[in-house]
């Protein structure tokens, strides 16, 4: 064991690091020429995310493996859940009006389970509960495997010791992990390392936001298995660079099939994305939407000059029946990947080669216009949509 400097990014840190790879360890490998599909946050585009749910969803989609956040509460529960606080996904606004805000492991299991995790995805998820940690292998199916991500470690002390003891011990995650079917992995690299000290033999991947330099992921692949990184901000270089240290190459949150073929040409092995299902059908050659009636998102126009949301011309998503009969989109929803929602009012219905755009903001309805008059929610730097049709059937996703 030797004390080393590590610069990860602008930050320097001081670490204890083992300078071998850990011993022991399964690397997680695909079957033949397939890339792993990994389910993100269960199978966070058709169900709640990070609920049991999802999880089901994301085992029953055909993928390997799904992947879960796990955070520890106030009094050390270990439970699912990703963002930091629980304003996003669950009704604290209502439980507990004067913490929305509040870091999410500052509520105690028994305030936890009084939020409803389900309805701000849609009214059939409504009661949905935050899960625990050990919930997760019984709503698993088939031989589904799991990425477990350990989220904001800093913020729960102490999740890497119950994470691997629980590996260690618990019937069902042992037996998870000795059937090769666990990785855990994490942005925080001394939180990866402290996992590699307690459980050397369950394979670990670190994650970036972009691949660094060599020089990193040759301290990556002292104590990590593979690497994880954005789609987006993957180039040839960068995965040359990873497969040159000897680590396996993912990338997150991929929910398009064609961003799923842009990151395999460049050599992937696994790919994390909201829409399991699609991919691994896409993936294994056959129709992505068999749900599909001609209508799809054909682009989404992100940034445009000056406010997103001006009125008449701000960002938009447009619409293109593809098919060969008239289509009714009255009622039709476009979701984006954080479950913001642009709903399409009646009386819309689209010729074959016919478009609408869609706007976000307000402005003047027409034939070829639906203004839904919110906020903005299209991310300019790109942003991944879903479209669902108005008896709630998925048919397109779209990424830019």
């Amino acid at each position: 064991m030797k004390l080393r400097n590590i610069t990860l990014g602008t930050a320097t840190l001081a670490l204890a690091v083992t300078l071998a790879a850990p011993a022991g360890a399964a690397q997680i490998e695909p079957t033949g020429s397939d890339p792993l599909i990994i389910g993100h946050r269960g199978a966070a585009g058709v169900a709640p995310e990070n609920t049991l749910a999802a999880i089901k969803a994301g085992s029953q989609s055909g993928a390997e493996f799904i992947e879960i956040d796990v955070q520890l509460s106030k009094d050390g529960v270990p439970f699912i859940f990703h963002d930091g606080t629980p304003s996003r996904t669950t009704n604290v606004a209502e439980v507990f009006p004067d913490r929305v805000n509040d870091p999410i492991t500052s509520f105690t299991w028994e305030e936890l389970q009084q939020l409803d995790a389900g309805s701000y995805f849609s009214d059939e998820f409504e009661g949905t509960k935050i899960p625990h940690f050990d919930e997760v292998p019984g709503a698993l199916t088939g031989g589904t495997g799991v990425f477990i991500e350990i989220k904001d470690p800093a913020k729960s002390p102490g999740v890497e010791k119950l994470v691997a003891d629980a590996l260690a011990e618990d019937p069902e995650w042992k037996a998870l992990a000795e059937a090769n079917k666990i990785e855990v992995l994490s942005f925080d690299a001394a939180s990866n390392q402290i996992f590699a000290q307690l459980a050397p033999e369950v394979p670990l991947q670190q994650l970036t936001g972009t691949v660094p330099s060599a020089a990193e992921l040759a301290i990556y692949a002292t104590y990590a298995d593979s690497f994880g990184t954005s789609y987006r901000t993957l180039d040839a270089a960068g995965a040359q660079r990873v497969k040159d240290a000897g680590l396996g190459l993912g990338v997150y949150t991929v929910n398009a099939v064609e961003a799923a073929d842009a990151a395999l040409a460049l050599g992937v092995e696994r790919i994390t994305g909201d829409f399991p299902a699609q991919v691994n059908r896409h993936v294994a050659g056959q129709k992505d939407f068999p749900a599909n009636n001609g209508v799809v998102i054909a682009n989404a126009i992100n940034d445009v000059p000056g406010d997103d949301i001006a009125p008449e011309n701000g960002e938009h998503v447009i619409l293109e029946n593809t098919g060969k009969r008239t289509i009714d989109v009255s009622g039709y929803i476009i979701r984006d990947a954080a479950n913001n929602i642009l709903e399409i009012g009646e009386g819309y219905e689209l010729e074959p080669g016919e478009k609408l755009r869609v706007y976000s903001g307000p402005g003047t309805n027409s034939d070829e216009a639906y203004y839904v008059d919110g906020p903005g929610i299209l991310n300019n730097g790109g942003d991944s949509l879903a479209l669902w049709d108005a008896k709630g059937k998925l048919t397109d996703t779209f990424a830019n």
